[in-house]
């Protein structure tokens, strides 16, 4: 028991590390930045860009792979920060902050059409849970070696397309809410509406995507073990 929790607390940080670095830090930062330093809206995203900036340039220079999830934070931020330069219109100043939730919708909808859904890097720590048989389970699932495969990588897809959908979602309500509803409003409305987008996001995407995903998973993980015991009596009666 003890071995199987040390074991798998290296796996769990290695799964949750890119996660972790790509958004949580650089959303964190902004509202450090923002909230707790008192910065400006444009400074706090400038410094909140450092992090993506360096991880990108990174994956680009010494791992001669683009970070996909990193360069779309990356571009989020610098697109806020142009989006920031406009200024007089309440409305408009309610609005811009839709232009968030649009270029992730695109970007994620762009992952998912060429056929690497970029939402697999948040979905994955949590099916693998840094075990390293499901880790190996997620691994055969994905290369197309099971029965599951096919359906697996469909159900893949699914999760990438309904958060990029959902966001896009919001998009819109945010722009029609921004134009049509008092500004008073729509201040604290507008986080309700990044509420239900979340919890929308995690019901609709676990239903189709994540929770059936996990049971395969797991349906995975059994059958090794299955294929390792049968093995293993195989060989004493030999």
């Amino acid at each position: 028991m003890t071995t199987k929790t040390v074991s798998q607390g290296p796996s769990m940080r290695k799964n949750f590390a890119p996660l972790i670095v790509d958004v949580a830090v650089p959303l964190g930062s902004y509202y450090l930045f923002r909230d707790g330093f008192g910065m400006s809206t444009f400074a706090a995203l400038a410094w909140s860009s450092v992090v993506p900036a360096l991880r990108t340039g990174w994956s680009a220079v010494k791992e001669r792979r683009t970070n996909a999830l990193a360069g779309l934070i990356l571009v989020v931020n610098v697109v806020s920060l142009l989006l920031s330069f406009v200024s007089g219109d309440p409305r408009l100043m309610l609005a811009k902050d839709s232009g968030v939730s649009s270029v992730v919708g695109i970007g994620i909808l762009v992952s998912v059409a060429l056929g690497k859904p970029m939402m697999t890097a948040g979905m994955k720590p949590f099916l693998v849970k840094g075990d390293a048989a499901r880790q190996a389970a997620w691994e055969r699932l994905e290369s197309g070696v099971t029965a599951r495969s096919a359906d697996f990588r469909r159900r893949e897809r699914v999760f990438s397309l309904v958060w990029g959908v959902v966001l896009l979602a919001e998009c819109v309500a945010r722009v029609i809410g921004a134009y049509t509803i008092p500004v008073d409003t729509m201040v604290w409305l507008g986080g309700v509406v990044m509420v239900v987008t979340i919890l929308a996001g995690v019901l609709v995407s676990g239903g189709l995507a994540a929770g059936p995903m996990e049971a395969m998973v797991t349906a995975e993980v059994k059958d090794a073990q299955e294929k390792a015991t049968e093995s293993q009596e195989l060989a004493l009666a030999i």
